[in-house]
């Protein structure tokens, strides 16, 4: 074998090594680019969830504050009336 034979050999071998590092690398790439398009379902999902959540939030708290019972306002009017007592006590304090 001469010395053209050999470096034909050899460039040969290496395109073909070229060629499986590159179809190994196309695989790579589309399984990277699979997992990529699964996580993005999985994030919008989460967040129409999260969405939804905050939602349910909302509406529970705005339902909470809808109603309030005779009991809950009894007790907000004693504890207003008693701070009430507290601020005239110190404004007389205060005068002496």
């Amino acid at each position: 074998m001469d010395a053209a034979e050999k470096t034909i050999a050899l460039f040969t071998t290496r395109v073909r090594q070229m060629i499986i590092q590159f179809e190994e690398t196309k695989k790579e790439n589309e399984e990277l680019y699979a997992m990529v398009d699964e996580r993005d379902t999985a994030i919008k999902r989460l967040e129409a969830q999260l969405t939804q959540v905050h939602q349910d939030y909302d509406n529970l708290k705005m339902a909470r504050m809808l109603e309030i019972t005779d009991g809950d306002m009894e007790s907000a009017q004693k504890r207003l009336a008693k701070l009430i007592r507290d601020v005239n006590k110190c404004i007389t304090l205060l005068k002496v």
